[in-house]
């Protein structure tokens, strides 16, 4: 990756991710033709070349436009933090779907300050792994990584690196 800079302007990675709609459709099918094994060593390797580059305080973004779900141990860990009880907690921070999943009820996150967690040590296991880059079986998760490209500039330049590696055809610009 010699002379790599990575893009972090989120105007220019939206923007970009619309124009490469089409391209990225075409990249989704060409991972999936090639070895899952491969493909994870490239990722793993590219995350750990990227996300030490991109400072996620300086942007913020995934807590800004996510929609974060949570079990019910990851909300009586924060309500207990937070010296809320579980019913004002539920109240004032969650919806709850039929099935019983539950979600934040707004964004930005409610615990996002200054770009920051302000409940970190209790934030929930979804924010613990995003951008789960370094999760095995990336070719079983495109449609989130790709759901999330437009906002965050790790996956965006780990995306970016796959297709040069792998000399990917890109559509013109």
């Amino acid at each position: 990756m010699a002379e790599f800079t990575p893009q972090t302007d989120l105007d220019y990675i939206r923007d970009y991710a619309v124009a490469k709609e089409a391209e990225n459709d075409r990249f989704k099918d060409f991972i999936r033709e090639n070895d899952g094994k491969m493909i994870d060593e490239l990722v793993k390797e590219l995350d750990g070349l990227v996300s030490p580059e991109i400072s996620c305080t300086d942007c913020g973004n995934c807590c800004k436009s996510l929609m974060v779900c949570l079990n019910e141990e990851e909300a009586d860990a924060l309500s207990g933090h937070l010296k809320l009880p579980r019913k004002t907690f539920d109240a004032e921070y969650l919806e709850k779907g039929s099935s019983g999943m539950m979600i934040m009820n707004r964004m930005p996150c409610p615990f996002l300050a200054d770009n920051k967690c302000t409940v970190y040590e209790y934030r929930f296991e979804g924010c613990k792994e995003f951008p789960a880059l370094h999760l095995p079986d990336f070719k079983k998760r495109l449609f989130t990584t790709f759901m999330h490209y437009d906002r965050c500039p790790i996956i965006f330049n780990v995306v970016e690196q796959i297709k040069e590696r792998l000399d990917f055809i890109k559509d013109p610009i």
